[in-house]
């Protein structure tokens, strides 16, 4: 199939299914008894309908006449089954619709055959994107706006963000590895008949290997956090350079479900595109649920990891450095089981919960973990003479 070809059958299918979403919207807003979201599905009814117009006019552009809209009973059943299950469901089906629609019109964009064409099908992509997030809004619509407003300052705070983000990574790399040399030294105890040099030799092998492993393994997750923040801000840097006022209107249509009034919501839109920068922090926030203070430093999670991982994992190592034989194992036993009710009690720093209860807690798993790999070690004994 040559270029054109491709094209022609892409403008085709954009044509339907934007007539097709026109439909699911208009049929979903006479069901919709608030009138604020009404209007809005009676909006993105409208932007559908003026897309399948254009792809109208550009398949008759190529000598290709669209003809007459029939929906299929497939489709029509669909839209059918998509309206009993109510505004909420409807949308997130719809979500997904969109962001499908999206990912057409990026491939139709490449084999588009002039620079005017290829805009329009890049301005659709953009509504669609903006058309997505605003139907994710419709599920969060039922939070008041009290309540919406007092999670953006929990997420403002440092202490609800990066400090307890970084201490309750601290609290998990000292359970990791405390757990993971408790077990190790356990299994090797009782397959050793409690040999300290192989308990000691895997014990630090184990608290090595798990340090780095935790201290890599944050870094490379923190940094792709940070790179997808980077380039979602950067996409929608350009949607805001691309076409500022369906952006401002986006804003305008968040507010809108945050319980403003039209001319509230126009108002604040307005005010806040007359600073592009800050327009853009507020759109990745609201609609990405992104923010800068989100994303701790890489180098500094994965200096925490390492750290805390390498000091829970040396504390069962710790008396067969200084003992050996049954006392040594007595001892990391004890220091151990004191480690990890003390690791489950600090958890309520980030947690909340009762601190006896979620001590006691990692204090029952970390001892169940011993005794199971010491019990393993003890079968594999006789196959290691």
């Amino acid at each position: 199939m040559n270029q054109r070809d491709k094209l022609i059958n892409g403008l085709r299918q954009a044509w339907r299914d934007e007539l097709a979403s026109a439909r699911n919207y208009r049929a979903l807003a006479e069901r919709e008894a608030d009138s604020g979201k009404k209007a809005i599905l009676l909006r993105l009814a409208e932007a559908e309908d003026k897309h399948a117009v254009n792809w109208a006019a550009r398949l008759r552009e190529l000598g290709v006449e669209p003809g007459e809209y029939r929906e299929t009973f497939i489709e029509r059943a669909r839209r059918w089954t998509l309206i009993q299950g109510g505004t909420d469901t409807a949308v997130i089906k719809l979500e997904a619709l969109e962001n499908g629609a999206d990912a057409m019109y990026d491939d139709l964009a490449k084999i588009a055959p002039n620079e005017e064409v290829r805009k329009q099908l890049v301005e659709a992509q953009v509504e669609e994107r903006s058309h997505s997030r605003v139907l994710s809004e419709f599920t969060e619509a039922r939070v008041s706006p009290a309540q919406r407003k007092l999670q953006k300052i929990l997420g403002s705070e440092k202490w609800h963000v990066t400090g307890a983000g970084w201490i309750g990574q601290a609290i998990y790399g000292v359970n990791d590895g405390l757990g993971a040399a408790f077990g190790v030294v356990s299994g090797v105890a009782g397959a050793t008949n409690v040999n300290g040099k192989f308990v000691l030799l895997s014990g630090i092998a184990v608290a090595i290997a798990s340090a780095l492993s935790m201290g890599s393994g944050a870094y490379l997750a923190t940094k792709s956090e940070c790179e997808v923040y980077e380039a979602e801000m950067e996409r929608e840097r350009m949607e805001i350079e691309q076409d500022p006022e369906q952006e401002r209107e986006e804003m305008e249509l968040f507010y809108q479900l945050k319980g403003f009034s039209p001319d509230e919501a126009k108002m604040m839109a307005t005010r806040l595109a007359e600073q592009p920068e800050q327009l853009l922090k507020t759109l990745a926030h609201e609609e990405l649920g992104l923010s800068e203070k989100a994303f701790p430093k890489p180098w500094r999670a994965a200096v925490s990891a390492t750290l805390s991982t390498a000091a829970g994992a040396f504390v069962p190592v710790l008396p067969f450095i200084f003992l050996s034989g049954t006392p040594a194992l007595v001892w990391s036993f004890v220091i151990s089981t004191m480690a990890h009710f003390a690791v489950g009690a600090s958890k309520v720093i980030v947690t909340g919960r009762s601190w006896l209860k979620s001590g006691a807690e990692m204090t029952v798993v970390g001892v169940g973990e011993a005794l199971v790999t010491y019990m393993v070690g003890l079968l594999i004994a006789p196959v290691l003479h």
